[in-house]
C-alpha cells in the first residue's frame, strides 16, 4: 500500500505518515494474519534534484529503506524500469507543444 504525499511536508505530518502506515498494517494484519504487508508513503518528486532528498521533518520518522519511495524510486516501483524516465519525457513533450497555451493562459496573472 502506498500514500502519495506532497513534496514538502511538516513535522507534523510525518509523525501522521507513520501512525497512518501503523494503522494499515494493523488493520490487515487483523483481518489476515499471516499476510505480508508493505506500505510506504511515496514523494512523487524531488524537490531538490540533483541533490538527494533530505527533508529535516522526516528525521527519525520513516525508515528510508522500507517506508519511504522518492521520485525515480516510486515511479519505477510502480511501473517498472524507467518509469520515472518516460514520466519526465512525457512532461517535456507536453510543455513544448504546449507552451503557447500555458505562456497565454499565465498573462492573465502579470
Amino acid at each position: 500500500m502506498i500514500d502519495l504525499k506532497t513534496a514538502k511536508p511538516n513535522k507534523g505530518d510525518f509523525q501522521k505518515f507513520k501512525r497512518t502506515l501503523l494503522e494499515w498494517t494493523a488493520a490487515e494484519l487483523a483481518r489476515k494474519p499471516k499476510a505480508v504487508v508493505n506500505t510506504m508513503i511515496g514523494i512523487p518528486y524531488n524537490p531538490y534534484e540533483p541533490k538527494p532528498y533530505k527533508r529535516w521533518t522526516q528525521k527519525g520518522m520513516l525508515d528510508p529503506n522500507h517506508e519511504i519511495l522518492i521520485a525515480k524510486e516510486l515511479w519505477d516501483f510502480i511501473g517498472g524500469e524507467g518509469t520515472y524516465t518516460a514520466l519526465l519525457d512525457a512532461f517535456e513533450m507536453a510543455g513544448i507543444e504546449l507552451r503557447d497555451e500555458i505562456d497565454s493562459y499565465f498573462e492573465q496573472f502579470k
